[in-house]
């Protein structure tokens, strides 16, 4: 599924980045079931405004800036390749909902993103790794994985479907 990404931001970069063409992919949709438990992979998910995607054990707070985490595409091999692991990781054992490819998600921090037809996230931030991730994949992975991660807060819902 190809997206763009819109926003308001006058700056050098945002002038650039709205002119050329920015298209990525929606490439993994993950789910946790419930508490601790290992991300689903899941062909589609339905996005809930203001909240996460149906069927995530996440219960974030209305308005919170961490309701749907997404991790670049390309930075699964990076962070692979940090830890001395071969090919890329799972996207699951990252523990983000969306794997985007194509786009620079840190670039697109206080910017918007629409995905498909309907959904549009606000992307607030770098999503830091959790505590999960570390028991994963170690200490020194969720220190090598701080800036590869961002937060979405949902600004409309809607269906998404991946590869």
């Amino acid at each position: 599924m190809a997206f763009p990404f819109f926003g308001d931001d006058k700056s050098t970069v945002a002038r650039l980045l709205a002119t050329l063409p920015q298209q990525g992919r929606l490439e993994w949709i993950g789910l946790r079931p419930a508490r601790r438990a290992a991300l689903e992979a899941v062909a589609e998910a339905e996005v809930i405004t203001d909240r996460h995607l149906a069927g995530d054990h996440a219960s974030p707070k209305a308005g919170g800036k961490r309701q749907i985490t997404l991790i670049q595409h390309e930075h699964l091999a990076a962070v692979a390749g940090f830890l001395g692991l071969p090919g890329p990781l799972a996207p699951g054992r990252l523990r983000r909902n969306l794997v985007i490819s194509g786009l620079n998600l840190l670039a697109l921090k206080g910017r918007q993103l629409q995905l498909g037809n309907e959904v549009i996230l606000d992307i607030t931030g770098e999503c830091h790794p959790c505590s999960r991730m570390e028991e994963e994949l170690g200490r020194a992975a969720t220190t090598r994985c701080a800036a590869t991660a961002a937060s979405r807060r949902t600004l409309r819902r809607g269906p998404l479907a991946g590869r």
